[in-house]
């Protein structure tokens, strides 16, 4: 049987298609090389050289010699572990009720826990100075007034101590615990546990041991993620601490760039930090890692829900002491400062008033410039880094071209940088006249890049890996390009993804503080070294307005990001 084709076919020439993938791929590779290696190899230099550009180990020396920069390591190092460990004895028992109980409320509870996970955690650390500061806390002055106590009588409450600092960093650490352990419930097969029971186990003897030995993995990872935040957090230990007349080792680095400057010993005091913040990242992927408990069988029944009865209030008394401990009670402190004309967090208000709003918004000028950089920053950040990290994704995912893992390496190992040591890797590397960017946007736009890279690279990657090579694969053989593919395929099986990341990375941005601390100058602030500049000058009414601006902007994009793929057109088939 003979197929007469259409003259256009017959007629058809090959066309020229030039492959982009090896100069993209060594193009990114610079880019990642430059956005992390670079800062990291000016580190090293500077820690073993003097003055004069000689080797020398004395940084090292001094950090073993003097104790005023001895202190603060074990300081942090007791301050991360009482973190993992609070966050742990919040995070389990409130995900197992969330997850495995008939408590009511349930999904309201996870959104409420989700506010926590997206409040800065220096404005939780701020919140709670409203709350309880010695003499002006509103919950010291709620005490007096109740108890008939005299203003300057002991404080029921003091934030400014080690145990209110750990308190307050894990207020907002909690979540990432909660999160890995409420996923690891979720999977837990109801089959085992029916087991347990038909045997004549107790519902508590068969969590005690059956389920929590199953999500004692994720209970470890995500303490070890907690304190590994807590251990590299600037912004709660600054705003804590330093009343508190005692550093941790992040805020003592900062010091060290205070004049007289100490850039070389500043350098030393980063890098056991970044070691100390490798070691915990290879402890969580060791613990996830796991072969302890390894489930065998298919398909599981629905999680087994266990009926609380009599400890229905209980268990809502320690879900509500929670909430309010870690939102209700830092969101109405900053509400109800940003209302009040003072700005003083008494209990007892003054009258409500938007004159902070306007303050902010129309009188102080550093507000304006610092809104525009910051968004402006966000955005550039979100929107090149999500691009930089789907060709990442792509590359290492697909495997065009041979070697591509390194770009996966290079995209993922920012993430055992802490950004205090990003900070001073950045200020020491682009501080020179030949790389002169301190002092500019630039340099911030390369802090946030760097950031949130593993972020942005890890959500990207999980989205192609959920997409099977065969379509792409079944478009080249039909004749499309690469870039055809992509466009006409791929994109559109990405769209939820990618709007995700946007938003994940743009977030991640303007809450940003631990490294933007040390590269902003008069010209560059952002909206978070603001709100720390006037924490130090107390003006408590302009910080409550930007602190709940950031807030409502984290939520609505939360929101927005929660939307769009439901606005976007119709949904695409699942693909089995």
């Amino acid at each position: 049987m003979t197929v007469a084709l259409p003259a256009s076919a017959t007629l058809a020439k090959p066309r020229l298609r030039i492959d982009l993938l090896k100069p993209a791929f060594v193009a990114l590779a610079a880019v990642l090389a430059v956005l992390v290696v670079l800062p990291l190899a000016w580190l090293a230099w500077y820690s073993v050289a003097d003055k004069n550009g000689n080797f020398t180990l004395g940084n090292f020396a001094a950090l073993l010699n003097d104790a005023t920069l001895r202190k603060p390591f074990v300081l942090a190092i007791g301050m991360a572990l009482g973190v993992g460990v609070l966050s742990c004895a919040i995070a389990t028992p409130l995900a197992w009720l969330v997850s495995r109980t008939d408590l009511p409320g349930r999904r309201a509870v996870r959104m409420l826990v989700l506010a926590s996970f997206v409040t800065p955690p220096f404005l939780g650390a701020i919140a709670w100075e409203l709350l309880a500061a010695p003499n002006s806390g509103m919950l010291n002055v709620a005490w007096r007034s109740l108890t008939g106590a005299e203003q300057y009588a002991p404080p029921l409450l003091n934030i400014y101590s080690f145990g209110g600092l750990v308190f307050a960093i894990a207020c907002y650490t909690f979540p990432y615990v909660f999160t890995l352990v409420a996923n690891g419930l979720d999977r837990v097969p109801s089959d085992l546990e029916d087991a347990s029971s038909i045997l004549g186990a107790r519902p508590f003897t068969t969590l005690r041991k059956i389920t929590l030995p199953l999500v004692l993995p994720a209970m470890l990872a995500g303490s070890l993620i907690a304190i590994l935040q807590a251990l590299t957090m600037f912004g709660s230990p600054a705003i804590l601490a330093l009343p508190a007349g005692f550093h941790v080792i992040t805020t003592k680095i900062w010091s060290l760039f205070q004049f007289p400057p100490k850039p070389g010993l500043a350098a030393a005091a980063a890098l056991p930090l970044l070691v100390i913040t490798v070691l915990l990242l290879q402890g969580k992927t060791w613990i996830l890692g796991r072969k302890g408990y390894t489930v065998l069988g298919g398909k599981s029944g629905e999680p087994r829900v266990l009926h609380l009865g009599a400890w229905m209030p209980v268990a809502w008394l320690f879900v509500l002491v929670v909430l309010a401990l870690t939102v209700l009670l830092p969101y109405a402190a900053l509400l109800k400062t940003a209302l009040t004309k003072s700005g003083v967090a008494g209990w007892a208000g003054t009258g409500l008033t938007l004159h902070n709003f306007h303050f902010v918004f129309f009188e102080f000028s550093a507000t304006r410039l610092a809104m525009s950089n910051t968004f402006l920053l966000g955005f550039a950040t979100a929107t090149i880094g999500t691009g930089i990290a789907l060709l990442a994704a792509y590359m290492v995912s697909r495997a065009p071209v041979r070697g591509a893992w390194i770009l996966g390496l290079l995209a993922t190992a920012p993430v055992a940088i802490p950004g205090i040591v990003l900070g001073v890797g950045l200020f020491l590397t682009y501080s020179h006249p030949q790389l002169m960017l301190y002092g500019t946007l630039w340099i911030l736009l390369v802090a946030f890049l760097t950031i949130e890279m593993p972020g942005g690279y890890q959500q990207m990657s999980a989205a192609f890996h959920g997409i099977h090579p065969e379509l792409e694969e079944a478009s080249r053989i039909l004749g499309a390009s690469r870039l055809q593919t992509l466009r006409l395929i791929t994109a559109p099986l990405l769209r939820s993804s990618v709007i995700a990341t946007w938003c994940f990375v743009f977030i991640g941005t303007i809450r940003e503080l631990s490294a933007t601390i040390l590269l902003t100058t008069a010209n560059t602030k952002l909206v978070s070294v603001i709100i720390y500049d006037l924490n130090e000058s107390g003006d408590m009414g302009a910080i409550s307005v930007l602190g709940i601006m950031l807030l409502v902007v984290s939520f609505f994009v939360v929101w927005l990001a929660n939307r769009l793929p439901l606005l976007g057109g119709p949904r695409l088939p699942a693909l089995r």
